[in-house]
């Protein structure tokens, strides 16, 4: 069975139709930058352009980055802030011509598909996926069940919202060395750590592709700490799974 999946990012929305019997893309994804200003209708059009790329007439899960409940889009941190209190199962649904919409969590959908076909399959206890990218998102499973939109990019840490500091935006954006940004993402899991002593880390986004540059220097950590196995498309595979009810 497939279903479309889109993933909207700070940077980029991609999507492609989802094989969920094995978890993975059914065809190539099609992707487009996400536009700026990022307002609800410009992302909009952004989502139909992808889904336009395919032949698809069936339903969509979409994810957006911040919180979701019942379709309405709640918090605003890395886009802009017109999507805050916007009805985006509707508005989005609209822009592509009807088609049912089931919208989440960027985290919460990444979560639930290396869950089910990722590093987290079979894991019990306490398991966090975090998202490293424009911002940092997550999601926590007690016992395979989700908690949903956690947020946890925006504990406070130094002063500042987390991801201001250990996002790969922030490294980017300072130009900083994979050992040094590796000792800032320590600085966050130890924190995140101390609040929710989980039993496994695992570590999502683009930036988990590159998993052996940082994750071995990061030190004091208790939890075991490994990369996504469905590495950027689990957003795609997740939004899939719950538009189709998974």
């Amino acid at each position: 069975m497939n279903v479309f999946g889109v993933d909207i990012g700070g940077s980029g929305i991609k999507g492609a139709p989802v094989d969920l019997e094995r978890g993975k893309l059914a065809q190539e994804r099609h992707k487009v930058l996400t536009p700026h200003p990022s307002t609800p209708d410009a992302v909009a059009d952004g989502v139909a352009e992808v889904v336009s790329q395919f032949d698809w007439a069936g339903p969509v899960g979409i994810t957006f980055p911040g919180v979701v409940t019942s379709g309405i889009t709640r918090t605003a941190a890395n886009v802009d802030k017109g999507w805050v209190d916007v009805d985006a199962a509707t508005l989005l649904g609209d822009r592509l011509g009807g088609l049912p919409v089931t919208i989440l969590n960027d985290a919460d959908a990444a979560g639930i598909a290396e869950m089910t076909f990722g590093a987290g399959r079979g894991r019990k206890g306490t398991v966090m996926l975090l998202t490293f990218g424009t911002g940092i998102g997550s999601a926590v499973f007690i016992d395979g069940r989700l908690v949903p939109n956690t947020e946890l990019g925006h504990l406070e840490l130094h002063g500042h919202d987390a991801e201001k500091n250990a996002s790969t935006r922030a490294k980017d954006d300072e130009g900083l060395s994979w050992h040094h940004w590796a000792h800032r993402v320590q600085k966050y899991l130890q924190h995140v750590e101390m609040l929710f002593s989980p039993e496994l880390f695992i570590i999502g986004g683009g930036v988990s592709r590159k998993a052996d540059k940082f994750v071995p220097l990061i030190k004091g950590i208790r939890a075991e700490i490994v990369p996504a196995e469905l590495q950027n498309n689990a957003g795609i595979v997740g939004a899939a799974m719950a538009a189709a009810g998974g």
